[in-house]
């Protein structure tokens, strides 16, 4: 089993994110935005190519491996009305940089959904399976995230997503649910069942992503809590993931530290790297609770 989390969630510059890594113990990191001296903070696949190399350097160094790499590829801010050409190109920038620094799994998406019952269902199906293609051409494996797109919108949604993308395969994540709304249900529709969906996309799951958060309705948004302390059935789902002989990786993403707009500022590194750490420990004694053998009276 391999632990990692989300880069830009342990600190906003690459130093940072490995001395995070290394607190822990950890031998694997999940790029995602990064920021470099001279270079503002963006995502591992579009660094200008010298911060690119330099970063590498930086990882080889520390002893780093980059296990999955969470791409920018169809996310929640793309419209599936945007010309496909824009994904193509990210696609081909970020295979030879995921074939140099090993990663074996990129994360993709189905595009933002839209405000209107036709969610041009076979276009995005279409665009996916080309994009998969292109992936699994190169020896990498695309999985996609249940999040604020076409394939997070229900579990019934996500199935036809692999039913007609073929070799796709799924990063769980665990809070998501909590705060998107169920799809697949009119109005006025209640929000998802992290352990329904689960139990869905569970044999087509490679990877988990370790959030968790509560609703507010309050705040009208989620409210983002340790492993185990929110609604995201976290410990429900790896328990039933070790018993079924899940053995891969396993991802977090706190996101309970405020990001600042000053993406170089030294405390704001310096809060979410101590969250990201205190995350990750409380993360591995939830994971030794759950393979615990079950018992029976």
């Amino acid at each position: 089993m391999i632990l990692c989390g989300i880069s830009d969630e342990a600190g906003n510059s690459l130093e940072s994110q490995i001395q995070a890594t290394r607190e822990l113990g950890w031998s694997h990191i999940e790029m995602r935005n990064v920021a470099l001296e001279g270079y503002p903070k963006t995502n591992f696949h579009d660094l200008p190519e010298p911060a690119f190399d330099l970063a590498v350097a930086r990882l080889a160094e520390a002893g780093i491996r980059v296990h999955c790499f969470a791409s920018t590829i169809g996310n929640w801010a793309k419209r599936i009305e945007d010309p496909f050409d824009i994904t193509l190109a990210e696609v081909e920038r970020a295979i030879p940089r995921m074939q140099r620094v090993g990663a074996r799994f990129v994360r993709i998406m189905s595009y933002k959904v839209r405000d209107t019952d036709d969610q041009m269902e076979e276009e995005r199906f279409r665009r996916l399976r080309e994009v998969v293609k292109r992936f699994k051409d190169a020896g990498l494996q695309p999985v996609h995230e249940n999040c604020m797109n076409y394939g997070g919108m229900s579990w019934q949604h996500a199935l036809r997503l692999l039913e007609n993308v073929p070799g796709l395969q799924w990063v769980f994540d665990t809070a998501n649910p909590v705060f998107n709304l169920d799809r697949s249900k009119p109005e006025p529709r209640p929000r998802q069942d992290p352990w329904e969906f689960w139990t869905h996309v569970r044999d087509a799951s490679v990877h988990i992503h370790i959030k968790d958060a509560r609703w507010n309705d309050a705040r009208n948004d989620a409210d983002y809590t340790f492993p185990g302390e929110g609604d995201g059935a976290v410990q429900r789902i790896l328990t039933d993931a070790f018993r079924r002989g899940y053995d891969a990786g396993i991802s977090i993403e706190p996101h309970m530290v405020a990001v600042f707009h000053d993406a170089q500022a030294a405390a704001q590194d310096d809060a979410l790297r101590a969250n990201y750490v205190e995350y990750g420990r409380r993360l591995e004694t939830l994971i030794s609770l759950c393979r615990k053998p079950a018992t029976t009276t």
